[in-house]
């Protein structure tokens, strides 16, 4: 339909089309969707450069096993400084392609190249094929036109609004019908709400007129009633209308969608854009309320505040741990507060910025805020601009972006126009990486879309049939899948260490949970080969693994007792991994470095090494010993003894910071480098209650270790103190954490 928002830059659309024509190959395409996602690191050549990410070399030998790509591995090999050089530019789709590639690829194949390389660097390269394919009009993004919507439309359609995050038509929608004279009346959907919509439905059938159902994801019982009615209806009056609302939802029915008229209105991205809603709201008597001089400047800066964080949301843990829906009324709530807290204020003795922050960090904004580390942020945010600094004139949030003198809204919105339309991720105290986890988020959801669109029939349109793909997939995990842990020698082992030990334990417990996952893996895989064979049914469980193996993904049922991860192929090489440690533990020693990402709760972990400690020392009460840590300066690899007390840790890596080794300190991040492994961390425990305890260090940053990506209390598992040379506000902004896993 032409009424719907052509934001979507990845159009499956000149895929079918070419692919159709034999122009894109079925190999090709899957190679595009899925890259190395299915592949075992350790089972591939390895890596020629350090530099280069597992997950690119992992694409680079999948895109090896097309024709045109077949040296793409030896000619990195060979080459890797010029590709290097390639790499670091910040347009590479612009830039010449080493060895080449350049004259010999058409836009299609560079778009491999790039999928491959670059995952942020996808979209403007979509944009291109979009365009070399289908035409330029395809590739630009269409403005929502609600009157040219309408006009297409008839009675019997229906007009659905998709809502996004900070995005309501209803204001659009009302004025509309008031400008072409119609009624329009509005419903909020919800429990018992159905009544009035029939009620309301017949009436303006009868007699014409808009009806707007809102939020109708909370009815979904109620649509194919309401489809009914509006298609089946005898001769409704030609100026009625019905649009609704909905959140996109999984069981919103399919036939309502594909018998209506689907848009959708992303609001204007960017601080310019959230400043000048903001100040389309605000009226020339409240900017007039109070002389007080301190009101127009803190009034603007709240402004500023609003939009900052709605935009972190789209940098995603970077951001915010939870994308929480900050609204207006946060703003009106926060600007009376201000207004009311000027009012009252003892001009000899100023504002009380303690209060002002309390109310905005722990109140007004961050009543909404449930994690710990967001408010940290919220708090640090409130902090770091309100304060008497901010009156004066050198003052800015970001070089470029002031609070500026003004005296009447019209001076405002001037000013508001000036700003860049697009921000660079500093401006919301994060690194210019962080745009590049954006990109790649963006990009990545783009390609999950389209796989999970394509049809799940038996054959694969490349001569090889989806079943006999997973049946070698299975066999080849079969092959290499660990051998059973025996209960009885585990047992035996364990009683041999110490079986009341509080590591031995932990150890105990890993390994009857790590057991159960290989048993689920190795009963699915075998039963997967028979019934491919016809020997068994093929159940629910062994048709959603069939899926699931196709398209490089974890089967469900062994995800559910197992650890997320982003690809098939990261998944079992963990397996691996995991499986390798607790064998070399229990057969032959402890290790003298552990690896904590290969627990399933390494938290246990954490308390079990406290327990330990406590153990040693005469007088010291579990309560009162806290985790302590030191960072050192060597990996893994340079570790031969373990330490005297506590345990060392490897395997970490730093989100948002880079780490100098010279001087151990958290440190800027280098262009591209997402993610930096941290060194070996020495993990002790320490006596809170003895006078010698650890005191809080300015000079310290409170990091948090997050098992995966995605920074949520349940992947939350201790905090960590770095050193730093900045202030900790600094690194607070940046939203630097440690992560177990990156993939």
């Amino acid at each position: 339909s032409s009424g719907i928002n052509a934001e979507w830059p990845l159009r499956p659309g000149a895929l079918k089309i070419d692919l159709s024509r034999d122009k894109v190959k079925h190999q090709e395409f899957q190679t595009l969707i899925k890259g190395g996602a299915a592949l075992d690191l350790n089972a591939v050549q390895p890596k020629p450069s350090a530099w280069i990410l597992d997950i690119t070399w992992l694409n680079i030998v999948s895109l090896s096993e097309l024709f045109q790509f077949n040296d793409l591995p030896s000619k990195v090999a060979t080459n890797d400084k010029i590709w290097k050089r390639w790499f670091d530019t910040d347009q590479p789709e612009e830039e010449e392609m080493p060895d080449g590639y350049n004259q010999s690829l058409d836009v299609f194949r560079k778009l491999l190249m790039i999928r491959a390389w670059c995952p942020d660097r996808i979209i403007p390269q979509a944009r291109k094929y979009i365009a070399n394919s289908l035409g330029d009009r395809y590739a630009e993004a269409v403005i929502l036109n609600l009157t040219k919507t309408w006009e297409e439309s008839t009675p019997d359609v229906p007009l659905v609004c998709l809502l996004s995050m900070g995005s309501d038509p209803t204001q659009s929608i009302e004025n509309l019908a008031k400008m072409h004279k119609l009624e329009c009346r509005s419903i909020s959907m919800g429990q018992g709400q159905e009544v009035h919509a029939r009620r309301l439905l017949s009436q303006f059938m009868a007699v014409g007129g808009w009806v707007l159902l809102q939020n109708c994801h909370l009815a979904l019982g109620f649509l194919d009633e309401l489809l009914g009615t509006v298609t089946e209806a005898e001769s409704p009056n030609a100026n009625f209308r019905l649009w609704i609302t909905t959140e996109i939802h999984p069981k919103f029915p399919i036939n309502f969608l594909q018998s209506s008229i689907k848009f959708t209105n992303e609001p204007p991205q960017g601080l310019k854009a959230g400043l000048k809603r903001t100040y389309a709201t605000i009226t020339k008597e409240q900017l007039d309320i109070t002389s007080v001089p301190q009101w127009k400047p803190m009034l603007y800066a709240v402004a500023f505040l609003h939009s900052l964080v709605q935009e972190r949301r789209k940098f995603g843990p970077l951001g915010w741990n939870i994308p929480y829906e900050f609204n207006q009324a946060d703003f009106t709530a926060t600007v009376q507060f201000v207004q009311n807290h000027l009012d009252d204020m003892d001009p000899k003795r100023g504002v009380s910025w303690g209060t002002v922050c309390y109310m905005i960090g722990e109140v007004q904004y961050g009543g909404r805020v449930t994690d710990d580390f967001d408010k940290i942020l919220l708090n640090t945010c409130a902090k770091v601009w309100f304060r008497d600094a901010m009156f004066l004139k050198n003052f800015c949030f970001y070089k470029g972006y002031v609070i500026p003198d003004c005296q009447n809204l019209e001076q405002y919105q001037n000013y508001i126009e000036t700003l860049p339309l697009s921000d660079t991720p500093e401006v919301f105290g994060l690194h210019p990486n962080a745009d590049v986890s954006y990109q790649s988020k963006v990009a990545k959801e783009a390609l999950e879309t389209i796989l999970n669109v394509q049809p799940k029939d038996s054959g694969g349109g490349s001569g090889e049939t989806r079943e006999s793909v997973v049946y070698r997939l299975a066999q080849e995990m079969l092959d290499k899948l660990p051998p059973d842990y025996i209960a009885h020698e585990v047992k035996a082992r364990i009683h041999k260490y110490g079986h009341l030990a509080p590591m031995n334990i932990f150890l105990k417990q890993e390994i009857d949970r790590m057991q159960r996952v290989i048993g689920v893996v190795r009963a699915c895989l075998q039963d997967l080969k028979l019934a491919i064979d016809g020997t068994i049914i093929m159940n629910e469980n062994l048709r959603d693994a069939l899926d699931n193996m196709y398209d490089a993904r974890i089967p469900n049922l062994w995800l559910k007792g197992s650890w997320e991860s982003s690809t098939l192929g990261f998944w079992f090489t963990e397996l691996l991994e995991r499986t390798a440690q607790f064998s070399t533990w229990i057969y032959q020693a402890r290790p003298k470095v552990f690896w904590m990402t290969g627990f399933f709760n390494p938290q246990g972990f954490l308390t079990a090494m406290r327990q330990e400690v406590t153990r040693a020392h005469k007088g010291w009460a579990l309560d009162s010993v806290v985790l302590f840590n030191d960072v050192c300066k060597v990996f893994k690899e340079d570790i031969t003894v373990a330490p005297a007390e506590g345990v060392y840790v490897h395997g970490l890596y730093l989100d948002g910071a880079s780490w100098d080794r010279k001087t151990a300190r958290l440190a800027e991040q280098a262009p591209k480098v997402l993610f930096v492994p941290l060194p070996v961390i020495h993990m002790f425990a320490v006596n809170n209650a003895s006078p010698g305890g650890k005191k809080e260090d300015p000079n310290l940053y409170m990091c948090p270790i997050y098992k995966k990506p995605r920074r949520q209390d349940l992947t939350f598992i201790t905090s960590v103190y770095l050193r730093t040379a900045q202030q900790p506000e600094h690194w607070v902004m940046r939203a630097v954490a440690l992560l177990c896993d990156i993939k």
